[in-house]
């Protein structure tokens, strides 16, 4: 399956956040977008899930406009995992997994063993089947951005849409997010996510592409597109881009002194 942007312009209520914007992304495929605060990520990904009309140009699911589809039909295409939340109702972790699966189950229908199965999986992949029982408002923030993360498994999309998956998780979470991302394109879904890590894109991003005002000013492999100078337009910073010893991994280093006292 292939999720494509048309010259996309996008926004709410009239008034624009960004427009011009094409790409796509392939079953299989990681696509990072990298970008600052307000340049535009979270309204691209929402007009890319249809959460959002167009303002100009056209998302299209396999060539077909997604406009003309189904809440449902969507659904079952495609997953979202959005940014970390303050939780409100009191649910059992397991039952807002078993959430994902309702593009799945009848309009009046209870959920099946098999959904069960398929919502413990979820849980089990990511490392967390622990807190299924746990009641989701008495978990600690990065543990429901992982059960949100689950909840999107369960629905076993094709495509999988994350909104800064990894910002609230700690160090060893943020790379069994990064792992799971890339064993999810092992298995031939598309993935597109959001960071404020340019190493994450190193570490498990195929394409990249950098969003700055609401415009695209590039897309490509993350060696190509990640650099100095393309970094400090984004965020105003200096950053060397370090090339490690195996010769295939790449790190950002800020270009900063004088931040630590040394004896």
């Amino acid at each position: 399956m292939m999720l494509s942007a048309e010259n996309l312009g996008f926004g709410y209520h009239g008034k624009a956040v960004g427009r011009g914007v094409s790409l796509e992304i392939r079953a299989g495929e990681v696509l990072c977008l990298l970008g600052p605060n307000g340049g535009g990520k979270t309204t691209l990904m929402k007009t890319l899930l249809g959460l959002l009309p167009p303002q100009e140009g056209v998302v299209r699911l396999d060539g077909e406009d997604v406009s003309a589809w189904s809440r449902r039909r969507l659904a079952r295409a495609v997953g979202y995992v959005p940014q970390a939340h303050a939780a409100f109702f009191p649910f059992v972790v397991l039952d807002i997994v078993l959430m994902g699966r309702s593009a799945h189950i009848g309009l009046f229908a209870a959920p099946s063993r098999a959904d069960r199965v398929v919502a413990e999986q979820a849980l089990a992949t990511l490392g967390i089947a622990h807190l299924g029982e746990r009641v989701y408002t008495e978990i600690s923030g990065g543990e429901r951005q992982m059960v949100l993360i689950a909840r999107a498994l369960a629905q076993e999309p094709r495509i999988l849409v994350m909104d800064e998956p990894t910002a609230s998780l700690d160090f060893g979470n943020q790379l069994r997010v990064l792992n799971q991302i890339a064993a999810l394109a092992r298995a031939g879904i598309a993935v597109v996510f959001s960071t404020h890590d340019p190493d994450h894109v190193f570490l498990c991003g195929d394409r990249v592409a950098l969003l700055h005002d609401g415009g695209l000013e590039a897309l490509g492999t993350p060696e190509a597109v990640i650099t100095p100078q393309s970094l400090e337009r984004l965020y105003g910073v200096q950053v060397q881009v370090v090339e490690l010893p195996d010769h295939q991994t790449h790190t950002c280093v800020p270009a900063v002194r004088g931040l630590r006292r040394r004896n």
